[in-house]
C-alpha cells in the first residue's frame, strides 16, 4: 500500500473543517440573525431554510470525513494496533464522531419541528415566545443546546485529528518502537 494518504486524509479533514465550521456559522451566523428579523414568524421559518440548504453540503462533508476517517484506519491499522496512543485516540475520536453524527442527526429531527410551527412565531431560532405550544418551545430548547453540542464535539475531533499527526512524527514513532521492545 502507498505510504501517501493523500485522498483519504484529505476527506478526513476537509469533511470535518466543513461539518465544524458550518455548524458554528449556524449556530452564530444564521441562528443569530434570524432572531432580528421584524416578523417573528419569519425568524423561525427563515432558520429552517438556511439550515434546509446547508443539509446536503452538511451530510456530504459528514460523509466525506467517515470515509476519509475508515480509510485512515485501514491505512494504518499496523500503527493503531501497536501503538497505544494512537489505539485510544482512534476509540475516543470514532466515540466522538458516532456522537456527533448522532447529535446532527437528531438537530435536524428538532429543526423540522420547529419548521413546522414557524406560523406560531418566535423570538429566535431556538428562543420560543411566550406564547409558544408546548412541542415548538420544547424543540426549540433541546435546539438552543445541539446547535452548541456539535460544534464542541466536532472541534474535540479537530483536536484529537491535530494529536494524530503528532503521534506519526518520526520522534514518536521511535519512541514507541524503543519501548515496544524495552517491555
Amino acid at each position: 500500500m502507498s505510504e501517501k494518504n493523500t485522498l483519504v486524509r484529505s476527506l478526513h479533514d476537509t469533511g470535518l473543517a466543513a461539518w465544524f465550521g458550518g455548524s458554528l456559522m449556524g449556530a452564530v451566523g444564521l441562528n443569530g440573525a434570524t432572531g432580528q428579523a421584524r416578523d417573528p414568524r419569519e425568524r423561525t421559518a427563515l432558520s429552517a431554510k438556511g439550515w434546509g440548504r446547508w443539509a446536503p453540503v452538511n451530510a456530504a462533508a459528514i460523509g466525506a470525513h467517515v470515509v476519509g476517517g475508515l480509510g485512515l484506519i485501514a491505512a494504518n491499522k499496523a500503527r493503531v494496533a501497536g501503538q497505544p496512543g494512537a489505539r485510544l485516540n482512534t476509540a475516543v475520536k470514532s466515540a466522538l464522531t458516532g456522537a456527533a453524527v448522532g447529535l446532527t442527526a437528531y438537530s435536524g429531527a428538532l429543526g423540522r419541528k420547529v419548521a413546522e410551527h414557524s406560523d406560531e412565531g418566535a423570538e429566535g431560532a431556538t428562543e420560543p415566545h411566550l406564547g409558544a405550544s408546548e412541542e415548538l418551545a420544547k424543540a426549540q430548547r433541546q435546539l438552543r443546546v445541539t446547535q452548541w453540542a456539535i460544534p464542541v464535539v466536532t472541534g474535540a475531533l479537530v483536536v484529537l485529528g491535530a494529536q494524530q499527526g503528532e503521534q506519526q512524527r518520526p520522534q514518536s514513532l521511535v519512541r514507541n518502537q524503543l519501548a515496544r521492545f524495552g517491555s
